[in-house]
C-alpha cells in the first residue's frame, strides 16, 4: 500500500509556533531536521521522534468541528494521504528513497490541543485520528510528493 507525502513541519522549541516546510532531512538524532521533539537526549526514549497522521482524518475532524483549519494546528510533523497507519507499534513506514520510521504507538492527542483550537483533543482520540509515533531506524532527505508505503511486519 503506498501513498503521498503532503506536508512536512517542526517546532525549534517546546510551544514553538509550527514550522512547515517543503523538504527536510531526518536523521537519527534529530527525527525531522531542526525539530525540537526529535531530538536524541541521553536517558531519553526516542520512540517519540517523528508523529505522523493522516490527510483523511484531518478532514474528518475539520467536518466534525465546522472549520478549516491548518493540519500543523496538529502539530504532527508529517502528514501522508492515501495510506492506513499501522496502529501497532513494529510496523515500518518508508518515506522516497532511504528514510524509513519504526511505528512506535499512538500519538495520543492531549488537552493542550483545545488550547490550540477548543474541542480539537476530543476530535482526534477516536480510532487514532491523532496519528502515530515513529522513531527513525533509516534517515534520508524527505520533500513534499514523495511516495510513502506502510510495511507490515
Amino acid at each position: 500500500m503506498s501513498g503521498r507525502l503532503l506536508g512536512i513541519a517542526r517546532r525549534p522549541a517546546p510551544r514553538a509556533p509550527m514550522e512547515a516546510l517543503e523538504a527536510a532531512d531526518v536523521t537519527l538524532e534529530t527525527g525531522v531536521a531542526d525539530c525540537f521533539r526529535g531530538r536524541a537526549r541521553p536517558g531519553r526514549s526516542t520512540r517519540r521522534q517523528v508523529s505522523i497522521m493522516r490527510i483523511e482524518d484531518w478532514e474528518a475532524i475539520e467536518a466534525e468541528l465546522g472549520t478549516g483549519l491548518a493540519w500543523t494546528t496538529r502539530r504532527a510533523n508529517l502528514l501522508v494521504q492515501g495510506v492506513r497507519l499501522p496502529q501497532r507499534a513494529g510496523d515500518y513506514i518508508t518515506i522516497g528513497g532511504s528514510c524509513k520510521l519504526e511505528i512506535t504507538g499512538e500519538c495520543d492527542p492531549c488537552r493542550r490541543m483545545d488550547e490550540q483550537h477548543q474541542g480539537l483533543w476530543p476530535a482526534l482520540i477516536p480510532e487514532w485520528r491523532g496519528g502515530v509515533l515513529a522513531r527513525v531506524i533509516a534517515g534520508g532527505p524527505i520533500v513534499i510528493g514523495d511516495i510513502v508505503r506502510v510495511e507490515a511486519t
